[in-house]
């Protein structure tokens, strides 16, 4: 197949849970398809298109300002959020350049597949009839959550106003391309009765089992670590909330508990978790995640925000680190607590569940071998590409009416927006 790929960024330097799924389905895929990927570049970037050929046969690169969380620019985008009809997660990819890039590419090449990567490059795309939908997150219940533990009346009145135009957006979004698909079936059969859709295809999460094995005798971190991007909004909710409601409970038994946060461009409450706290450490950006998980005793995914699958969940397990996780951390994942994984949603519960890991080494084993078992059977990276190049094959040249609306509504809501 020859297959168009449009993503809001590329895969290098890659510091995120989205791109690490995409790089790694793509490095294979590319292997026995001919890739085509569009995405914004950032000036002054040179691994970014140094390295796009480990998963493209051609790269076009399309230049777009979009401004860091925490900056000038961004506020104004967040005040702008109050007037414009598309939210505002949305309308910040928004770009001339990359569109009229998408036409032309349309026009000038023939592609057997096209896929949309994330919701937010769909609004580049004039006619999404024809296009499949690579939906990470279903991102209207991730606003919707954000909404439900804002501290305030105005931040919750924002958020909901957010995740309103969010659903707007991805319901027409996901009713007009060919097909959509998610990242497990749970987020699949949630999509379809959120949005009225037919069937939703899912891909599973997979994982490096080799990258990620440990080696003989790791260096001590941490008792416990959090691994994520510490600039998106549910991972610096559910740091926060750990170090405040739920730490705390720990060291009333374990008062020498050491917390680790490994992740790139900490927001500054979660320096200031480290600047108060000698326990705490925070490393912002650093080019090796695993020493951080190999050298502590468990890995934690407080989420109370987000959706999709989570890699840190089986990275940890593959590292053969256990895991302790809320519900919403650990959503769509084929797990089976307590034998692989434990499962706490009040403070108490989640701290008593650190607690039995960290007094008992060989209950510690035994859950990480359990895990590591359930990622290295079904979970590989291979596996989980294969899979998603089916489903492409599958729809690339189906005879049926794209999309799952009807016609009219469908010819109607293709149009720009």
């Amino acid at each position: 197949m020859k297959i168009l790929w449009v993503k809001a960024d590329f895969l290098h330097p890659t510091t995120r849970g989205g791109q690490i799924r995409t790089l790694e389905m793509l490095r294979r895929v590319s292997g026995r398809h001919e890739v085509h990927y569009a995405g914004f570049s950032k000036p002054g970037v040179t691994e970014e298109l140094e390295r796009a050929p480990e998963y493209c046969a051609r790269a076009w690169p399309v230049e777009h300002d979009v401004p860091p969380h925490r900056s000038v620019k961004f506020a104004v985008q967040l005040a702008a959020g109050l007037w414009s009809p598309l939210p505002v997660a949305v309308s910040r990819y928004r770009s001339a350049a990359m569109r009229r890039r998408i036409d032309e590419l349309a026009r000038t090449e023939t592609f057997d597949a096209r896929v949309c990567d994330f919701l937010a490059p769909a609004v580049n795309i004039r006619d999404r009839r024809g296009w499949i939908l690579f939906q990470h997150n279903i991102e209207t219940t991730i606003w919707r959550r954000h909404a439900e533990v804002a501290p305030d009346p105005a931040r919750r009145c924002y958020l909901g106003l957010q995740a309103r135009r969010m659903f707007e957006f991805e319901r027409q979004v996901c009713r007009t391309v060919r097909h959509v698909i998610a990242v497990s079936p749970a987020e699949a059969r949630n999509m379809e009765e959120m949005f009225g859709l037919g069937e939703v295809s899912s891909v599973a999460t997979g994982v490096d089992i080799d990258y990620f094995a440990p080696p003989p005798a790791p260096a001590p971190v941490a008792d416990l670590v959090f691994l994520g991007s510490m600039d998106w909004l549910p991972n610096i909710d559910a740091v926060s909330y750990f170090a405040r409601e739920i730490l705390p409970l720990i060291r009333a038994r374990r008062p020498d508990c050491r917390f680790a946060i490994a992740g790139k461009e900490p927001a500054p409450s979660i320096r200031a978790l480290a600047a108060s706290d000698p326990l705490i450490a925070v490393t912002g950006t650093v080019p090796d995640v695993r020493p951080y998980l190999w050298g502590s005793a468990a890995s934690v995914a407080p989420l109370r925000i987000g959706g999709g699958t989570r890699l840190k969940i089986y990275e940890s397990m593959a590292a053969r680190v256990p895991v302790v996780s809320t519900t919403i951390g650990a959503e769509g994942l084929e797990i089976h607590p307590p034998e692989d994984i434990r499962i706490a949603d009040d403070p108490a519960r989640f701290a008593a569940e650190c607690l039995a890991l960290l007094d008992n080494e060989a209950e510690r084993r035994r859950q990480a071998e359990s895990a590591w078992r359930l990622v290295s059977s079904r979970f590989s990276w291979d596996r989980i590409a294969r899979d998603f190049e089916a489903i492409l094959e599958r729809h690339a040249h189906a005879s049926a009416q794209p999309g799952c609306g009807n016609s009219a509504e469908m010819t109607r809501r293709a149009q720009p927006d």
